[in-house]
């Protein structure tokens, strides 16, 4: 691995019965990066994602981040490496305020053990309010301070978007994985998420992003890899992506030209 790069996908592989959702996958993201990872329904790009956040266990195949092997099967340990995610379908605690959302992202972090927590000392206390504050400033980074103390529940769809984003920002990560995180938004909250994801990256957090909105992807993305039928088609810039002609055809049928 160059000193550039942060994760590297090596030939991996899975299969759900008969069926090969990924293809010997390999691919590179640099630290500081943009990268998107689109495909058609089905190309496997979330088995891809699961995988590497330790929900699946890959049949063949490693990742290699920040210069050690992520572990499968254990999606805490994943996270302590600094690898965080969001999901296709929002998973969200409902009847638990939004801070408190946020609050449980922290918990990879906290070094409290449960004699401290039952005790509440002096030090579980402070890492308490501590963790109380920095809840609430990443709530104003995501723009959702306002809905600090609302059931995430009655959030609007693109909050709780906002919200997930910020819980997996409260684990520290230097790599974040976006799972479709633009779905049902419409144009306005589209362009905020786009914003948002620009300045996660100013402000050193390498991005991994799963997204149907194609024009988002081209116009946001520094790099994309394309996925079909689990297998790796392209990887390049945008301006060279969407010319690639497996690209249109797996987008558009193989009667399509660029």
């Amino acid at each position: 691995m160059t000193a550039h790069t942060l994760l590297r996908v090596s030939q991996v592989g899975k299969a759900f019965g008969g069926v090969q959702a990924l293809k010997d996958v390999s691919m590179t993201l640099n630290r500081g990066e943009i990268y998107g990872l689109i495909g058609p329904n089905g190309a496997g790009k979330t088995t891809l994602f699961n995988c590497l956040t330790g929900l699946y266990v890959p049949d063949s195949g490693e990742f290699v981040f920040d210069d050690q092997p992520l572990i499968s099967s254990a999606p805490d340990k994943t996270v302590r490496q600094g690898v965080a995610r969001t999901f296709q379908n929002i998973r969200l605690f409902a009847n638990m305020t939004a801070l408190e959302n946020v609050m449980v992202g922290r918990h990879a972090r906290l070094r409290s053990n449960i004699i401290s927590d039952i005790l509440r000392t002096p030090f579980n206390r402070r890492e308490e309010q501590t963790t109380e504050d920095q809840a609430l400033q990443l709530m104003r980074y995501v723009g959702i301070a306002h809905r600090a103390h609302d059931l995430a529940k009655h959030l609007s769809y693109g909050d709780q978007r906002r919200l997930e984003i910020a819980r997996a920002l409260a684990t520290q990560p230097k790599l974040l994985c976006l799972d479709e995180p633009a779905a049902g938004m419409n144009a306005n909250e589209t362009d905020g998420l786009r914003q948002l994801i620009e300045m996660i990256r100013l402000d050193g957090i390498s991005v991994l992003l799963i997204e149907h909105d194609v024009q988002l992807v081209m116009g946001l993305c520094d790099r994309i890899a394309v996925l079909d039928y689990g297998e790796l088609i392209c990887e390049d810039i945008p301006s060279v992506v969407q010319k690639h002609p497996r690209v249109i055809e797996a987008y558009l049928g193989s009667g399509a030209h660029a």
